[in-house]
């Protein structure tokens, strides 16, 4: 079966059509998971359910919203066997008209399949090394810490049905390093971190990328054109009272436009890094 046939025989071409059969799908999901293994049927329920649901019966992204409900699983402690058992459960019901459904893990489409183990995975392995979203030697948060925003924020606005390019933006401060050595450079994002955090203090994201990079994903607003020059010229003056530094490390702040899908946030942060 095709992702895109996926629920066909749930689909509804109004909203009013959709809200209606919500509960229905809801519950008769709900109580496949539950003969197909789920542990603690009180946890079951998630606001990720629901993202899944209106999906299937608007005709949205599916991958994504799946996508979304197993990183949830994942964060709160389901192990891949349950989370696949539970989407085994959600395409029985999809496929079959009775109540009485079995869920078979087997004959879910591979693409489903693939997407929720993905997600679970990445999920998993951020709680996993959940400490390790600061760098050790400086003490900056990183580029790990700065992924797991980004997801919380892309989530968010697909629930929402909103554009994260229309309300966030990464502001990229860069050093030229090049004339730097030793534990100058360490000592130059400390400041650049430092001082980002002290400008942007709002509840903004602050994350080194690199040896060389710092970013903040912070949300558009009329002034931050303003506290971008702020930024730069606090780096430069921070930068002046160490004459390893001054002459030499010379700052760049711009404001990059966040792409409007998540695996392309994740790129573009990617290649930030490698500036």
């Amino acid at each position: 079966m095709a992702v895109q046939e996926a629920g066909s025989r749930w689909r509804r071409d109004d909203a009013q059509g959709t809200d209606s059969a919500l509960p229905e799908l809801r519950a008769r999901w709900r109580a496949a998971s539950t003969r197909a293994g789920w542990r603690f049927p009180s946890d079951w329920g998630a606001p990720e359910v629901d993202e899944v649901c209106n999906a299937v019966l608007a005709g949205g992204d599916l991958l994504s919203a799946l996508g979304d409900l197993a990183r949830a699983r994942a964060f709160a402690g389901a192990d891949l066997d349950e989370t696949l058992a539970d989407l085994a459960a959600l395409h029985a019901v999809l496929e079959s008209p009775t109540e009485d459904v079995r869920p078979d893990p087997d004959t879910t489409p591979a693409a489903l399949l693939r997407s929720t183990a993905l997600a679970w995975a990445d999920a998993a392995l951020s709680r996993l090394h959940a400490g390790d979203i600061t760098d050790t030697l400086s003490g900056q948060a990183n580029a790990d810490y700065l992924r797991v925003r980004l997801g919380e924020i892309y989530a968010e606005c697909r629930r929402k049905g909103t554009c994260p390019a229309d309300r966030y933006v990464l502001l990229v401060a860069t050093l030229d390093l090049s004339k730097v050595s030793g534990w100058s450079r360490l000592m130059a994002m400390v400041l650049v971190g430092d001082v980002l955090r002290a400008v942007f203090d709002g509840g903004e994201s602050v994350a080194v990328l690199g040896p060389s990079v710092a970013v903040v994903l912070t949300e558009r607003e009329t002034g931050l054109a303003e506290r971008a020059a702020d930024a730069r010229l606090l780096i430069k003056d921070r930068l002046g009272v160490d004459p390893d530094l001054g002459p030499d490390a010379t700052p760049e702040v711009r404001v990059q436009r966040l792409p409007a899908g998540e695996p392309a946030a994740v790129s573009l942060l990617r290649e930030i890094s490698r500036a």
